[in-house]
Parts: C-alpha cells; structure tokens; sequence
C-alpha cells in the first residue's frame, strides 16, 4: 500500500530550466559566446551547475577554471533564482488530490538547500509539504540512497511504502536502491543518458496528474 509519495524538485515538479540556462547565458555572452537554447538547456538542467557548465564551456570538476565558473554561475543563479521558473502544468492538482486522499508528499532533491528552500517557498509548496531533503543536507547525494531513507525516516513511513517520482535516471537508481517504487516523470529532463524505458523503472508518466491512475 502507497502512503507517501517523494517528488524530485527540478524537471519534476518544477520547471526551472529557464532561469538555469538564463544564468548559464549570461556566462556565455560575457565571453562572447552565443546563447544556448531552452532545447539545449533542459536535457542538463537536473545536473545543475556541473551539467550545465559541461554543456556550456565543455568543463567538469577537476578542470582547473571549474571552481570559480561554478562559483559565477551560481551567483547569476541567485540572483534570477524564480523569475521564469514554475510547476509543471497539472503538479498542483495532483498535489491537490494527494491532499485529499490524506496521503502526505515531500521533495528529496540534489539542489543545495540555499536555492531549494527559497523556491518551495515563493512556489506556495513550503506550507504544504511533510519534508524536504536537500542535496547538501545528506551526507550522500542521489543516486545514493540516504536522501530518499531520510525522507522516508522523517515522514516515518517505511520506504516499501513510497513511491518517488524524478525524471534521470540517478532518481530511479535511488529509489531501487532504497525499496521505493520509482516511477519516471517522462514530461521531464531525462537527461542524454539512455532512454528512461532502459532505467529500470517499472511505470512511467508523461503528465503529473497520471500519477493518480497508477495511485
């Protein structure tokens, strides 16, 4: 029996792409580079910095220039934290729904909480939901499984008994890793690993409120 359900944040329930790829823009245009597309942006966005400034200026950690591009990009970021970002069309009705069934719902994410926190908040999420794990609130990141466990353990509901919906394959690696049932947000990012029919993942959906067929 379900009797919790765990969101991934971004491409999950949020669409926060455009202001990801805006900050990333701006990087671009200072060093003369043209800007990337939204298309080109959102299959990175669930990486964060680390994949959208391997998209950007092909780097990665470890490259010597990767600390302070990382350090720029996330002071753009917040500065134009939630001026283009929103829910996904239909996430507040199945949130509605989860709410009238009683069944509680919280965010396990890998975005560090100083950027989450303040979204759920301007969102209208903060008052709303029963937990909310951080990526630099664990001591492990997904695809980890302690953020979803500490979900879980916080919620007090046994992890058999939820299900987590993200949309790369890192969520759905978490989730079979910690005894959840993952299903796969296929409106989402997805990233540019292998189709997210070769996750692993029993179910997958191609709009939030779908969600409530297989509840």
């Amino acid at each position: 029996m379900i009797k919790a359900v765990l969101f991934d944040f971004d491409g999950t329930l949020a669409d926060t792409a455009p202001d990801l790829g805006h900050a990333l823009n701006r990087q671009r245009i200072a060093r003369g580079l043209s800007e990337l597309s939204i298309a080109q942006i959102r299959p990175q966005a669930s990486a964060g910095s680390r994949g959208l400034l391997g998209l950007g200026f092909n780097i990665k950690p470890g490259d010597s220039d990767y600390e302070a591009m990382r350090d720029e990009f996330l002071d753009f970021y917040t500065q134009r934290l939630c001026h283009d970002t929103c829910l996904f069309p239909g996430v507040n009705k199945l949130l509605d729904q989860l709410e009238i069934r009683n069944l509680p719902w919280g965010i396990v994410t890998n975005k560090p909480a100083r950027f989450a926190h303040p979204l759920i908040q301007t969102l209208g999420l903060a008052q709303r939901v029963a937990c909310i794990i951080c990526g630099d609130e664990t001591i492990y990141t997904k695809p980890h499984p302690q953020p979803l466990l500490t979900a879980s353990n916080k919620m007090a509901i046994a992890p058999a008994n939820c299900i987590y919906l993200g949309d790369d394959k890192r969520d759905v690696q978490a989730s079979l890793a910690a005894g959840m049932q993952p299903i796969v947000a296929r409106y989402g990012y997805l990233g540019n690993d292998q189709p997210p029919e070769t996750w692993g993942a029993r179910y997958l959906i191609d709009h939030p409120e779908e969600l409530l067929v297989y509840l």
